[in-house]
């Protein structure tokens, strides 16, 4: 199999990163697959014992929410390794957006889908953390000016 991807990178990175993200994606499926079982046998144990009160009904109303929020992150997930899929078969997986430089191997066996490096990563986060700051004082300056 020749694909543009070979013309950047080496067969074995290829590999490498190939087989990181379709480990993490297997994985993910499963997981989500095993909570689909879980939440078929609760819900089939929850008709037997139908007897709760408000905070009970609260409770698993809170567990419900979080459930699908951890579901909806692991669709989140599989999208990107999806995409981080794509972009492997066309070459341009495991270099950084900003700089082009390679990805390192650790980073992306701890993050499968990054898109930056650490530097530029970690440069990107100060530019939010910055805007974020901004954002704060702007908004602190306006109710003082509402107060004043």
């Amino acid at each position: 199999m020749r694909t543009k991807t070979n013309d950047r990178m080496d067969r074995t990175r290829y590999d490498e990163l190939k087989c990181i993200l379709e480990a993490r994606r297997l994985e993910i499926i499963g997981e989500v697959q095993h909570k689909m079982r879980d939440v078929r046998t609760e819900g089939a144990a929850a008709l037997l014992h139908d007897v709760r009160d408000d905070a009970e009904n609260s409770e698993a109303d809170i567990q419900d929410d979080i459930e699908f929020a951890l579901l909806q992150m692991k669709a989140e997930t599989l999208e990107k390794i999806t995409v981080a899929l794509a972009r492997l078969e066309e070459g341009t997986f495991g270099y950084c957006y900003e700089c082009g430089k390679e990805i390192s191997s650790l980073r992306l066996r701890a993050l499968p889908f990054a898109v930056r490096c650490t530097d530029c990563e970690s440069i990107r986060e100060g530019e939010l953390e910055r805007d974020v700051s901004v954002a704060r004082r702007g908004a602190v300056s306006l109710f003082a000016d509402l107060a004043g």
